[in-house]
């Protein structure tokens, strides 16, 4: 799955070279503390998806430029800040593997890290009267925090509407906002910039739902560095659950739930028995293979190239990956 990512950066190598290093000097800061934590972030880099995005997208539809660049960078700097919140508003000490950053400098650091990151988004946007990106950005940031009171706020009380409704803003929304920005950077129409927004959500819906999908995975720890189970430890009911709660008989239901309530590892790997003999997990995987299919439809309307193939690939990518 790697040697696919790297593939898929080949194609936008210059990009993506010349991002990061905006990305370094943006993130910069004459606090030593803060310029110390995000030297830490710039090492600990993930799989820049949603740069990705924007420059394969900008690219399809036009010219690289200037906006393009401050628009990857904004992003980027967006779903580090949220990163770094989730991690504690979790109580989470390791992220990709490794130590979080509220694990090593502790909560109050993070958060206000978390808060620089984002303050440097809007900075960018405004200073170059990117009015625009603004608007998606700050809708987006809305919408993400609006999200995660109202997960807390249905607990247990899930169903496939209210997760479909949760995972698009809570990840997909982002994937979302990338795809529009990146076309947008290049002064496409507002028919073309919501169809490429619609290609987002559609991704980044089987984004989140590949991410499901790993919680229940058969090996003690999976790639992702992620311990199996640890959305039913923390209580999250996601749609391979969603369907098996749905099939099962009301004794099952009330024990499952009983079960997520009262957690432990025993009651862990009986939850994922009935996940796995009410096809919870083959359900969740057609659906995810179903918004994929979706976003490449989008694509069938624009002429056959190298970025187009591109972004067939990274589409593709985003449900085969094993992180």
């Amino acid at each position: 799955m790697k040697i696919i990512l790297e593939k898929i950066k080949n194609t936008i190598e210059i990009e993506i070279k010349e991002f990061e290093n905006q990305f370094f000097d943006i993130i910069k800061s004459k606090v030593a503390l803060i310029d110390k934590i995000t030297h830490f972030i710039i090492h600990k880099k993930g799989k820049r998806i949603r740069p990705i995005f924007v420059f394969l997208i900008a690219k399809m539809l036009g010219k690289v430029q200037k906006k393009t660049y401050h628009t990857a960078c904004v992003i980027e700097l967006i779903h580090t800040a949220t990163l770094i919140h989730d991690d504690v508003v979790d109580n989470s000490f390791f992220r990709r593997g490794s130590s979080s950053i509220n694990a090593i400098w502790k909560n109050k650091t993070a958060v206000l890290v978390g808060d620089y990151l984002l303050s440097k988004s809007l900075l960018l946007a405004t200073n170059n009267n990117y009015y625009d990106l603004l608007k998606i950005i700050c809708k987006t940031i809305k919408n993400m925090s609006e999200v995660e009171l109202f997960q807390i706020g249905k607990s247990l009380n899930i169903n496939e509407n209210i997760y479909n409704k949760i995972i698009y803003y809570k990840t997909a929304s982002l994937i979302a906002a990338s795809c529009e920005a990146g076309a947008r950077s290049v002064n496409v129409d507002e028919k073309t910039a919501l169809k490429m927004r619609r290609l987002g959500a559609f991704t980044g819906i089987a984004f989140q739902i590949k991410d499901d999908l790993f919680d229940y995975q058969e090996t003690k720890e999976n790639f992702t560095g992620k311990p199996v189970g640890i959305d039913l430890r923390e209580k999250k009911i996601t749609l391979p659950l969603i369907y098996s709660i749905q099939k099962s008989t009301k004794k099952e239901k009330e024990w499952i739930l009983n079960s997520i309530k009262n957690y432990d590892e025993k009651k862990r790997d009986q939850i994922i028995a009935y996940v796995k003999k009410y096809g919870g997990l083959e359900y969740a995987t057609k659906k995810m293979m179903l918004f994929r299919n979706n976003a490449l439809k989008i694509l069938e309307y624009y002429p056959e190239g190298k970025i187009k193939r591109t972004l067939k690939i990274m589409i593709n990518f985003i449900i085969d990956r094993n992180q």
